[in-house]
């Protein structure tokens, strides 16, 4: 079997199970070669603090077969970095899939990547995504044609089970599934908006106001910023 080669990419401040929900799959997939690939190869701090290094740097990174782009606080800093940003573009001409979890999704629509696609990403930030004209949908996985993207956090173990099984076959998704035990049963029914109940949802609300209203500002000033003037000739 043929190997897709998939670039997982790493960055200060990302969510820690955003990248290594997919990582644990595609390295126990017998379909993928996975590179860890940063903007360096300097080490990065994750968010909570736990220190990781990427193994290759943008400019020295192969042609990747499958982008993928994790979410977390550091997606701030992203949104605003034209070396990452080019990189996406540049890999998905010739790539056979662009995908995120979690707010990464923000990065590959910041890079024009989801345009006239259909997207998911956190639930808290389905609202930054359609600030850039894609149409979401509040599903745990999301696939258009070439892109799949994942819901918040813990759907990247879904996101990997599906591409798995798109790449690899159903059996060897199955199969991956039964090695990480992958059998959800919550201790609580309060892992989306819409069964958390009004207190709990109120205060998860509270607690990401700042950084909401910080994407949203980041966001309005890249979209003016990509706008063609007014005072240019039509």
């Amino acid at each position: 079997m043929q190997k897709l080669k998939v670039g997982m990419l790493l960055f200060p401040g990302l969510t820690i199970l955003d990248f290594t929900g997919p990582y644990d799959v595609f390295v126990k997939a017998p379909c993928f070669e996975v590179l860890i690939i940063g903007e360096t190869t300097g080490i990065i701090q994750a968010e909570g603090g736990l220190l990781l290094q990427p193994e290759v740097a943008l400019a020295n990174c192969p042609q990747l077969d499958v982008i993928f782009v994790p979410g977390g606080a550091g997606i701030n800093a992203l949104l605003t970095n034209p070396a990452i940003l080019q990189f996406l573009r540049d890999q998905a001409v010739k790539a056979k899939y662009i995908t995120s979890v979690c707010t990464g999704a923000l990065m590959l629509a910041a890079a024009g990547l989801l345009d006239g696609f259909k997207a998911t990403t956190h639930w808290r930030s389905l609202e930054l995504l359609r600030m850039f004209g894609v149409e979401t949908l509040e599903e745990r996985v999301v696939k258009d044609r070439n892109r799949i993207t994942g819901g918040g956090v813990t759907a990247g173990i879904d996101f990997g089970l599906v591409l798995t099984a798109l790449i690899g076959g159903d059996e060897a998704a199955k199969i991956v599934q039964l090695q990480l035990e992958y059998n959800p049963a919550p201790p609580f029914r309060a892992g989306s908006p819409h069964t958390a109940g009004l207190p709990v949802l109120q205060h998860a609300k509270e607690q990401t106001a700042y950084m909401l209203e910080t994407r949203k500002k980041i966001i309005r000033q890249l979209l003016q910023d990509r706008a063609p003037s007014s005072a240019e000739p039509s």
